[in-house]
């Protein structure tokens, strides 16, 4: 089987690990935790990072140190992980659903700005939802697939409804909007190193932030709120969301081969769309001038979907669907959806992630890309 997305574990990691072994620090303190947040705020040009367990407890405690509540609307776009959409609720606050655009698959920004003008007033400088009284108290964009929306528009609108963002930026290390990193335009940005993203720490995720107070207030929050360092004495709900540091060690090394890593990415999009150039109604992720993607996750817009994928799996090649759009999963199916066209259903029923990654073999895309070329043009 030729996997769809997997480590590519190739450098230091061995090494730095096996240091974590000998020395027995293998927990939530050790030098590699600080020395992986100093090397991604260094990439990102942030102030500050904060390394956590995994890319949702990243989003659930920036959600609440941007102040979400019970009872509140955060604004999300309806294609998307299910993380996001779990933290939201972790929070007893409800997502708003937005569509997304039907070339970049990003959130709709002429939807989010209607929705806006029309159903939210100001009060006391927050943005209040007409119909149900409720306080819209953070906007969640993600950077779907590592590609990224008009920031410049998302900015404008978040600051004339007074609206902080928080950025889901697990899919887009090494994403930028007009040279600037995802996740360094918001109030906190968060990143994700699951297993399938373009570098892995097995599990682990970061708060990316320019503001050291909030960034000292999210380390206190991640080690359960712990304020003694000689006693048991915690002074608020905290969590246990630190990464321990035999992990970040892995995300050291992941970190020291990342230029190649999105060198590679590139490299199979490009052999990718060469090919799929030829093939009448295919339709790849618009790119805008604007933005550099880090291309996370090859997928594609293919006819017949469902049969395609059928035959690739049979024929030893792992392929996904996108994810199935919030609205229609259970847990959010009462939420606000806020579409026209329903961009998000057409985009789960034809869309197809084929196999990137970085480690993937000229001749194993070689394999794939025949086969595509049997299944349409034989």
């Amino acid at each position: 089987m030729i996997p769809l997305s997997v480590p590519n574990l190739a450098g230091n990691e061995w090494k730095y690990i096996k240091e974590c072994l000998d020395t027995n620090w293998v927990s939530s303190v050790g030098s590699y935790v600080s020395q992986f947040e100093e090397k991604v705020a260094e990439f990102c040009k942030v102030k500050k990072a904060i390394a956590t367990s995994n890319g949702t407890s990243a989003l659930h405690l920036s959600l609440m140190l941007a102040g979400v509540a019970r009872n509140d609307l955060v604004i999300l776009p309806n294609i998307t992980f299910v993380a996001p959409a779990n933290a939201i609720k972790y929070l007893g606050a409800d997502p708003v659903l937005i569509d997304v655009d039907v070339e970049t698959w990003q959130i709709d920004l002429d939807l989010l700005s209607k929705f806006l003008e029309s159903t939210t007033s100001i009060v006391s400088d927050q943005c209040i939802h007409k119909k149900s009284g409720k306080k819209i108290s953070a906007i969640l964009p993600v950077h779907v697939l590592g590609n990224m929306c008009d920031m410049d528009i998302l900015m404008q609108l978040a600051a004339h409804y007074h609206i902080p963002i928080v950025e889901d930026s697990s899919e887009a290390l090494g994403s930028y909007y007009r040279e600037k990193h995802a996740g360094s335009f918001g109030l906190l940005g968060c990143l994700s190193f699951n297993g399938n993203k373009i570098i892995t720490t097995g599990g682990g995720g970061m708060i990316l932030c320019d503001d050291e107070e909030l960034a000292k207030k999210a380390k206190h929050l991640t080690t359960q709120s712990k304020a003694s360092s000689t006693e048991y004495y915690h002074d608020e709900i905290g969590y246990n969301y630190r990464l321990v540091n035999i992990l970040a060690a892995m995300g050291v090394a992941q970190m020291e081969q990342l230029d190649g890593f999105l060198k590679r990415k590139r490299q199979i999009t490009n052999t990718y769309n060469d090919f799929f150039k030829n093939v009448p109604g295919t339709l790849p992720q618009k790119i805008s001038t604007e933005v550099i993607t880090n291309h996370w996750l090859y997928t594609i817009m293919v006819p017949s979907q469902p049969d395609v994928r059928k035959y690739l799996i049979e024929n030893g090649v792992e392929v996904r669907p996108l994810w199935v759009p919030m609205n229609r999963l259970p847990a959010f199916i009462n939420d606000t959806y806020i579409s026209e066209n329903d961009i998000s259903y057409k985009l789960y029923k034809a869309c197809l992630s084929l196999p990137c990654s970085t480690g993937l073999t000229n001749e194993e895309q070689l394999k794939v890309i025949d086969l595509l070329r049997r299944f349409y043009h034989d």
